[in-house]
């Protein structure tokens, strides 16, 4: 009996050692984090699609002119991105949708055409429940 025991000992303390070593390497989940590239009349790439409900950074480099984007919907402040500066824009989409969001800052004869169009993916809204 005290073998059995021993026994049961050793694999349940080895089952526990390996269930610790897999939460131990099971990566976690990162936020997207997006990089955008922002010049005289366009943002590159022009369109992008995040999840619905998960923190979203925007990381903005304006490689030319000075530019800027807003949008109340998402819940983004009005942000300058000045020219040769990295500049990170993290917020949480409430609601699925299409957003486009002009360029805030006049910056030549293209600054009507400037526009960023966030696509808000609800992935869950297509899962059987």
């Amino acid at each position: 009996m005290q073998k059995v025991v021993t026994h049961f000992a050793l694999v349940l303390t080895i089952a526990l050692a390996v269930s610790m070593a897999v939460v131990a390497v099971t990566p976690v989940m990162a936020h997207p984090s997006i990089d955008i590239a922002v010049a005289n009349w366009k943002f590159t790439p022009s369109t992008i699609t995040i999840p619905l409900g998960e923190p979203t950074t925007l990381r903005l480099t304006s490689t030319s002119g000075v530019h800027g984007i807003k949008s109340d919907d998402l819940g983004i402040p009005l942000t300058t991105i000045p020219n040769g500066k990295v500049v990170e824009i993290t917020f949480t989409p409430k609601k699925a949708g299409t957003y486009v969001l002009h360029c805030q800052i006049v910056c030549g004869p293209g600054h009507a055409d400037m526009a960023l169009t966030i696509v808000v993916s609800d992935a869950s809204a297509g899962k059987a429940q």
